[in-house]
């Protein structure tokens, strides 16, 4: 789950993924208890519903240069994560290298690669397609949650993912574009789904607030890097820009990270996945009533098709 604005390392391959997705313990048997799994669903839907919300402010910072405002974006985040996991408990050791890759591998894909692809995809490629290949993020993860931790998939869950897919898209609408433009949005889709994968196996020993902290913390660098090399020269921000990076570093970042993070210490990625369709759907409706516009019929029925999806899914045992 990352923002919708924006050298990937090799992926970590699966057989060695597997083992560290397989479920804690201690988190299985949370997951089973009616509190914890109310809690991990509001925080996955306020994580989702945040974010697809904030769809008017992201757009007011698009025309600042991309790889720099990012690189401001998650420094801002970062100097607000990093004392909140210093005040954690002290881990028994320091990170092991395949925590440093994990992380590595988390900030490059879920964060700058997911950003730039998104950029590239929407270059050729309209936005509703763009989001309705993002908005398969809910059946990818209904897939390769489950193979990662070595378990069938829930044919329930697929299900719902199936409709949450479906309702997006008719929420987003239909456009065009062209095979570049759908390569891109693949490469944003499947970074989206990263996002989620490579923190699984990080949160039960680093916690959602050490491991938001820590990519981050790798996300500026690389997103230095990238405005170095870019030919759109970093400036001050205008006051409405200024606004909108406040907004999206402190609030967006940091807020949306924690209650995602925290949702997946509780509900797999598979049943967490499902609250991605609600990304579309409150981009569109608080669209809508911030331009006092009403809702198309296709609208209405692609929100209602992610609502009946997502209460299927939430009754998956």
């Amino acid at each position: 789950m990352t923002d919708t604005t924006a050298s990937v390392p090799p992926p970590v391959p699966a057989p060695a993924l597997a083992p560290a997705l397989a479920p804690v313990p201690a988190a299985a048997a949370l997951s089973r208890g009616r509190s914890p799994h109310l809690t991990g669903t509001l925080r996955a839907a306020g994580a989702m519903t945040v974010l697809g919300a904030s769809t008017g402010v992201t757009a007011a910072f698009s025309s600042y240069p991309l790889a720099g405002g990012q690189a401001l974006r998650y420094t801002l985040a970062a100097a607000i994560l990093l004392p909140l996991a210093r005040r954690r408990p002290r881990l028994a050791h320091r990170l092991t290298p395949r925590e440093l890759a994990l992380l590595l591998a988390l900030s490059a894909t879920g964060l700058f690669g997911f950003n730039l692809l998104l950029v590239a995809a929407l270059r050729h490629t309209d936005p509703a397609v763009v989001g309705s290949v993002v908005g398969c993020t809910p059946l990818l993860l209904g897939v390769a949650g489950p193979l990662l931790a070595r378990r069938r998939p829930a044919a329930r869950l697929l299900a719902a993912a199936v409709l949450v897919v479906c309702g997006a898209a008719l929420t987003q609408g239909f456009g065009h574009g062209d095979a570049l433009g759908l390569l891109y949005a693949t490469g944003t889709l499947l970074c989206e789904a990263a996002f989620s994968l490579l923190a699984v196996p990080l949160l039960p020993r680093l916690g959602p607030v050490r491991v938001s902290a820590y990519t981050t913390l790798l996300a500026v660098p690389l997103f230095a890097v990238a405005a170095a090399l870019s030919p759109a020269a970093l400036r001050m921000p205008t006051g409405g820009e200024l606004l909108a990076l406040l907004y999206l570093g402190p609030v967006l970042t940091c807020g949306a990270f924690l209650l995602w993070y925290s949702a997946l210490t509780v509900l797999p990625a598979d049943r967490a996945g499902l609250f991605g369709g609600l990304i579309p759907l409150t981009a569109t409706l608080s669209g809508a009533a911030l331009t006092a516009t009403a809702p198309t019929p296709l609208q209405l029925l692609g929100a209602a098709l992610v609502t009946g999806a997502l209460l299927f899914g939430a009754a998956a045992t």
